[in-house]
């Protein structure tokens, strides 16, 4: 028709992938172009040529006498739209197709043995468990509102938005680059207590790799894909496919089961649709503390699950987290062992939301998930815990056996604490909650940027505050800017300093310190007993140094 309009026989087919923000891949696109190119001959007896695929600036077109003559479309499945945003559905995996087509039995578990449908469950008194059964149900992931935490990680110069990036992508501030640091620092410790070694793999894979791509349609999560010369490859959403081809050329034995393997993923990535980016809720890029354990057998592997989530109740623990458990199971299961359901709501010591499915859509018969509910009722997943069923045997993992014959072992994925950045998300949102009902905010001693400020009454004072700097083994930084004590006092408490010290004549010539613990009282106390105490509060954690200037003069502004 377009040809009709313009009088002309002739027509040049080309593509024009810099007019898309959601691209299909090269493969497809090829493909889709010939077709299109065949239908046009066969129908309508034009003269079609078509551009050479993947040519950049490598040929020039010249359209004469019309100003149509020139159209650009984007084909998508099930039809052509002019202009616009490309669906991209051919990129998406079977999983996130099969996603949508669950039909779920919910059900609540309580500690005491009770079992009921979760629509008969009256949710009184677990008022943050009925938000996350609602928001499980709702089917949509999309926000309507910023989540509270955006405002409060830039107040705090934690954590930013990147404008230079794709949307969902980060810069991290002095500040928020200690708190992930050290979040990883513990998580690592963590598992690295649990009997887990670290390991580090690549964060791009060949998109044609036989096994890869058919785990690809497994999961369900949406690529981004990069051409390097005439190969395609994809960012890695998860470290499963390093680890599972580092676990293929493993030499292993039934004694050596279970066999752990973990990663701190610097970067994953999830090209998430854009109405469900959600500051660090959701976001395209992240940090994924990613485990893969080995088992000889789904009894053995029922036993390491109760083992994972243990520690990921300790993980949650050391953050300072609330949660609520839900697990998901395949039916056929379930009913293999329902002592094992029983046995989980017994550890989580709560009520447990559980989502049966009678057929397997994935590649697991069971998941675990402690999901955090923020401060507008969303629910998120931070540690989760998974049984596998497909992926020892596509990828080829073996032990030997005790007779001497190769056997797939069972995989377990597993992030005990979910991304950093959801972790970090996380702490924010529970302090939004605590400053909605008048409760004062804070950080768990161990990851606040600053420990202790230092305050002094006048410039008089700063010799003794300087020297205070170098006898507290902590993060203590010196406001030595030229304002108010009382405003120097209100902005430490703005940016949830735990202890601020307060220095005058009486401290100078004295042997106690004057301290305004944040959210609680004013104390005298000695500069040893100080240390003490903050030394019994994060005995056990991980410690980095100031990651800024010690004194407020010297330290630029990164949110104005």
């Amino acid at each position: 028709d377009q040809a009709k309009q313009v009088k002309t026989a002739d027509v040049m087919l080309y593509p024009y992938a810099h007019l898309s923000s959601d691209l299909s891949s090269p493969r497809v696109a090829t493909k889709v172009l010939a077709a299109v190119s065949e239908k046009m001959r066969e129908s309508s007896g034009l003269t079609v040529h078509e551009a050479p695929f993947g040519f950049y600036k490598g040929f020039e077109i010249e359209c004469k006498g019309h100003p149509l003559s020139e159209l650009a479309k984007t084909i998508v499945p099930g039809g052509e739209k002019e202009g616009g945003r490309a669906a991209g559905a051919d990129d998406e995996s079977e999983a996130i197709k099969k996603e949508s087509e669950l039909k779920s039995d919910w059900r609540v578990m309580y500690p005491d043995g009770r079992d009921v449908p979760a629509h008969e469950c009256s949710f009184e008194g677990h008022d943050c468990f009925k938000q996350m059964y609602d928001y499980e149900i709702s089917g949509t992931r999309a926000s309507s509102e910023p989540p509270a935490h955006i405002e409060l990680m830039r107040r705090l110069e934690l954590v930013d938005y990147e404008p230079g990036s794709d949307p969902g992508n980060f810069r991290w501030y002095p500040n928020g680059a200690l708190v992930k640091l050290l979040s990883e620092e513990h998580i690592s410790s963590l598992l690295n207590a649990a009997g887990a070694m670290q390991v580090e793999t690549p964060i791009m894979y060949d998109y044609q790799h036989p096994n890869l791509m058919s785990y690809l349609n497994r999961f369900p999560a949406r690529q981004y894909v990069l051409l390097s010369d005439t190969k395609e490859y994809f960012l890695r959403f998860a470290a499963c496919f390093g680890q599972y081809l580092m676990q293929h050329d493993m030499q292993l034995s039934h004694r050596m089961l279970p066999a752990r393997l973990f990663e701190i993923s610097h970067y994953s990535f999830r090209r998430e649709q854009s109405g469900e980016l959600a500051g660090l809720r959701r976001l395209r890029t992240f940090t994924m503390p990613d485990l893969h354990t080995l088992a000889k057998n789904t009894v053995q592997a029922r036993e390491e699950f109760l083992h994972q989530m243990d520690v990921s109740m300790q993980c949650m623990k050391d953050f300072g987290l609330d949660y609520e458990v839900a697990v998901r199971f395949v039916r056929g299961f379930l009913d293999e062992d329902p002592d094992f359901a029983r046995e989980i709501v017994r550890r989580a010591d709560r009520p447990v939301l559980l989502e049966i499915w009678d057929e397997r859509f994935f590649y697991f018969v069971a998941k675990l998930e402690f999901n955090f509910v923020d401060a507008h009722s969303k629910s998120s997943c931070l540690s989760t815990v998974q049984i596998d069923v497909e992926n020892t045997e596509r990828f080829d993992i073996n032990y030997v056996d005790e007779d001497g014959t190769k056997k797939h072992p069972i995989l377990m994925h597993t992030s005990i604490s979910g991304s950093v950045e959801r972790v970090v998300s996380s702490i924010l949102e529970q302090q939004a909650i605590r400053m909605r009902e008048k409760e004062v905010p804070n950080f768990p001693l161990w990851l606040a940027p600053i420990q202790v400020r230092v305050i002094p009454v006048s410039e008089k004072h700063h010799e003794f505050c300087e020297s205070l700097l170098e006898k507290i083994p902590f993060r203590v930084d010196f406001d030595d800017r030229d304002m108010s004590v009382g405003k120097k006092i209100r902005e430490s408490g703005r940016h949830w300093v735990p202890y601020t010290l307060v220095v005058g004549d009486r401290e100078v010539g004295g042997d106690e310190l004057t301290v305004r613990i944040h959210g609680g009282e004013q104390k005298q106390i000695s500069l040893d007993q100080l240390i003490e105490l903050i030394r019994q509060e994060t005995v056990g954690r991980p410690y980095r140094p100031l990651n800024v200037p010690a004194r407020l003069s010297e330290r630029p502004i990164f949110v104005g």
